[in-house]
C-alpha cells in the first residue's frame, strides 16, 4: 500500500470511497473526473491517469458496472496498482478472499467462504452470507442481503433493500430492482422488479 491514491471519479460514491481511503490510511487523496459537475475539487481529467501509476494506488469510484469495469482494465493495462477499500467498521471473515479494486462499505457483514471479484461494490450494510460468489463488477446496494451460497454474475446490480434466497444464481448484467425478492434462478439478463422478483420487458 501506498501513501497516496487516486480515486477515479468525483461524484457522491466516491466521497464514500474517499473517506474509507482515509480511515484505511492513506496520507493524501487526488481526485480524477471527465465531468464538469464533479461533487470536489479534481486534479485533472481520467486522460491524466498515466502520470500517476507509479507513484499512487488507484481506485475506480463509479457506481456504472460496465464503465468501473473499463476503467479497471485500463489501469491492469497500464501496470497501475488497485487498491481494494474496507471499511474498518464492516465485517469480514478471514476466510472470504476479496479481489482488488472493490469496495466493502460501512456495517456490511461478508460471512465465511464468500468469494468477491474484481471492482465490486459492496455497499452500506448489505450482507453476503457463507459461500457466496461475487463476480467482477457486480454492486450490492445499500442494504441487501444475499443468503448463502448465492452466485451472482458479472455486472449484476442487486437493488437497495433486496434480498435472494439461499442457493440463487443470478445471471450476468442483470439488474434487481430495489426491494424485490429472489426466489428462484435467474438464467438470463433482464430487470427483475417486486415480491417475488419477476422480469419486466
Amino acid at each position: 500500500m501506498k501513501e497516496d491514491i487516486v480515486i477515479v471519479g468525483a461524484g457522491g460514491h466516491s466521497l464514500v470511497c474517499a473517506e474509507i481511503a482515509k480511515l484505511v490510511g492513506y496520507k493524501n487523496i487526488i481526485f480524477l473526473d471527465d465531468s464538469p459537475n464533479a461533487l470536489v475539487d479534481v486534479s485533472g481529467t481520467t486522460e491524466n491517469l498515466p502520470l500517476f501509476i507509479d507513484k499512487y494506488d488507484i481506485f475506480v469510484a463509479i457506481g456504472d458496472n460496465s464503465v468501473r469495469e473499463s476503467f479497471i482494465k485500463k489501469i491492469i493495462s497500464l501496470n497501475g496498482t488497485l487498491a481494494t477499500l474496507i471499511h474498518p467498521k464492516s465485517v469480514v471473515s478471514e476466510t472470504a478472499e476479496i479481489g482488488v479494486g472493490t469496495v466493502v462499505m460501512a456495517g456490511s457483514v461478508i460471512n465465511p467462504k464468500v468469494v468477491v471479484g474484481k471492482g465490486v461494490i459492496v455497499n452500506t450494510c448489505s450482507s453476503v452470507d457463507h459461500n457466496s460468489n461475487l463476480k467482477n463488477y457486480c454492486h450490492i446496494s445499500v442494504g441487501a442481503h444475499l443468503a448463502g451460497n448465492v452466485v451472482i454474475g458479472e455486472r449484476t446490480f442487486v437493488g437497495a433493500g433486496s434480498t435472494v434466497i439461499n442457493n440463487i444464481k443470478i445471471h450476468s448484467d442483470t439488474i434487481i430492482g430495489a426491494g424485490a425478492v429472489v426466489v428462484s434462478e435467474i438464467e438470463e439478463k433482464g430487470t427483475f422488479i417486486g415480491v417475488p422478483a419477476r422480469r419486466i420487458k
